[in-house]
């Protein structure tokens, strides 16, 4: 039915350029497929949905951001090893364009296997699965927002880690409603981690004695004394 809608020409065509990338060696097939993917994409009628093109990209331009939150168990990730070893990867990784390379969003531990695993590594040839988000959105902050929408409901967030981020969005003039709304949290939860981190900063700079001097003992019960006795 599909062939009703093109000329002979055309899979004639199609054919002859499958014929001849059948005939590269594997690592020289990469680059035209991705081609042929960005140009279908271009026409899909699902070219909003970043997962309606997946790109397979060499590992030495996917760089992993400096703000992810999330931590996995040494058990969990020795399990996302086997289960990629094993069935190969069924999610891309998502990333933002940064310059001529790409910034991990979601799947940090899905980029440390491939890595970290040789025998995944030369499977798909120092290679990644890509899907590129809101390549119009590059300020730091639209980033970090995507990384906690994707990982908020997976693993578990380090509270000072998500603490950081929350200063920092608000010091990029986010309002709590923005955080909020863009991270998924209530409002006494954005409250909260502003105020761990704003104590921390708070007391910095601060040095702690571990022992009270005797002198600024007797002077501190002094004057509890004269506050209790008035």
């Amino acid at each position: 039915m599909t062939r009703g809608l093109f000329s002979r020409s055309v899979f004639d065509a199609a054919a002859a350029f499958l014929a001849e990338l059948a005939a590269l060696p594997e690592h020289a097939r990469i680059e035209p497929i991705n081609e042929v993917r960005e140009a279908i994409h271009a026409l899909s009628p699902f070219k909003n949905e970043p997962v309606d093109c997946v790109l397979w990209v060499p590992m030495d331009r996917v760089t992993a951001n400096d703000y992810n939150p999330n931590s996995v168990a040494p058990p969990e990730m020795r399990l996302l090893e086997h289960s990629i070893s094993e069935d190969g990867y069924t999610q891309p990784i998502v990333v933002w364009r940064s310059g001529s390379g790409f910034e991990v969003v979601d799947g940090f531990h899905r980029n440390r296997v491939a890595r970290e695993c040789a025998s995944v590594r030369d499977r798909v040839m120092s290679h990644l699965p890509l899907a590129v988000v809101n390549s119009e959105r590059l300020d730091r902050g639209d980033r970090i927002a995507s990384t906690i929408r994707h990982n908020r409901a997976r693993g578990k967030h380090q509270i000072a880690r998500m603490s950081d981020i929350v200063v920092e969005l608000k010091r990029r003039n986010w309002s709590d409603e923005k955080i909020g709304r863009d991270l998924g949290m209530e409002p006494d939860e954005v409250l909260r981690l502003t105020q761990i981190t704003g104590l921390a900063e708070l007391f910095s700079n601060e040095e702690f004695s571990k022992s009270w001097d005797i002198a600024d003992a007797s002077e501190a019960s002094v004057l509890v004394d004269a506050e209790i006795a008035e």
